[in-house]
């Protein structure tokens, strides 16, 4: 298991456990991470599992595809460089330590 935190939108720090090899938003969801919604159950359409990534300790993530990048532009509050659709996130043992921050304002 890797270990991730998420902080929620209310401040809540959460370290979560999360499989190697699925994307991150399941072990978000499946925690229950306030905020993570995931609508579109994980094909970058609907913004609804839009984190900023604060902390990557073991070295940057790689850059979102073209799916991700576009669903961020037109459909995520607030995009910032850091934003990232957790659905979109493969977890490896690269992604231990990592923090998010859940985006607000959905």
């Amino acid at each position: 298991m890797v270990k991730v935190t998420f902080i929620e939108e209310n401040g809540t720090k959460r370290e979560i456990d999360a499989v190697p090899g699925d994307p991150l938003m399941y072990a978000a969801r499946d925690a229950g991470v306030e905020g993570i919604i995931a609508e579109c159950g994980g094909s970058a359409m609907c913004a609804t599992c839009h984190c900023y990534l604060l902390e990557a300790p073991n070295g940057p993530l790689p850059k979102p595809q073209p799916a991700e990048a576009d669903t961020l532009e037109f459909m995520a509050n607030e995009p910032r460089a850091v934003s990232r659709l957790t659905c979109q996130v493969t977890v490896t043992e690269a992604l231990e330590g990592a923090v998010f921050q859940v985006a607000t304002g959905r």
